[in-house]
């Protein structure tokens, strides 16, 4: 077995995972349609999308989990001697079915897909609830306000955001890929990644710590197309 061959494989399966994300992306939008023109109670195609987003959870999390153990493998594998790499694909099998075994669908609610998925339904749901009660001038008022509230610019790039991601501990936002380069940077200099919006207290971000906020890039989508 040759481990470019291992290398080649393991890049079509994170190719294939960010794929996945973007499947989970476009259900959650559904979802939220859904949530705001039928309501979020007792809807059955918001159930299914559930399902269906959970499902993909779990998928992402075997690909991370099996990326990792062939990784590792394959680094101990480089340390034996050259005859060591027949028994690679064995190892990874065995170690796969080990680790998969002890992980629970319980685990997969904190899943950040999952998470911004149920969120985001649930905003749009509210959202929907509150615009039916409100006439149609207040509302205006409304959006116009919260839009001038609203920042759109990520604060590490001072550009508007595409992928806004939502920090659990401070609330505050930045641009995915921006965000997770700095806090790659930051581990690679063994040191903790600072929240970058000025006078935020929270010193320690964490990829962990960051949730897809859908809702907020619905909106900044609607304000691009709309001045276009």
């Amino acid at each position: 077995m040759s481990l470019s061959a291992v290398h080649a494989t393991l890049s079509g399966l994170k190719s294939c995972q960010a794929d996945i994300g973007t499947g989970m992306d476009i259900v959650t939008d559904v979802a939220m349609d859904l949530a705001e023109t039928q309501g979020e109670e007792g809807n059955p195609g918001a159930k299914e999308m559930e399902a269906m987003i959970l499902e993909c959870a779990k998928m992402d999390r075997e690909i991370d989990v099996f990326v990792n153990i062939v990784e590792r493998v394959t680094a101990e594998v480089n340390s034996q001697q050259p005859e060591a790499v027949f028994s690679l694909s064995a190892q990874v099998r065995e170690r796969f079915t080990e680790t998969t075994a002890g992980l629970s669908d319980a685990e997969l609610q904190q899943h950040q897909k999952v998470v911004a998925f149920r969120e985001s339904v649930k905003s749009s749901f509210n959202q929907a609830h509150q615009e039916s009660e409100e006439n149609p001038e207040q509302l205006d008022e409304d959006i116009a306000v919260t839009q001038s509230q609203v920042n759109f610019s990520c604060p590490l790039t001072q550009m508007e955001m595409v992928n806004p991601m939502r920090n659990k501990k401070c609330s505050h936002h930045y641009d995915e890929g921006a965000i997770l380069g700095l806090i790659k940077t930051k581990q690679s200099q063994k040191k903790k990644c600072r929240c970058p919006v000025v006078g935020c207290g929270n010193t320690d971000v964490r990829q962990a710590d960051l949730i897809p906020d859908q809702m907020l890039r619905r909106k900044i989508q609607k304000r691009s197309g709309s001045r276009t």
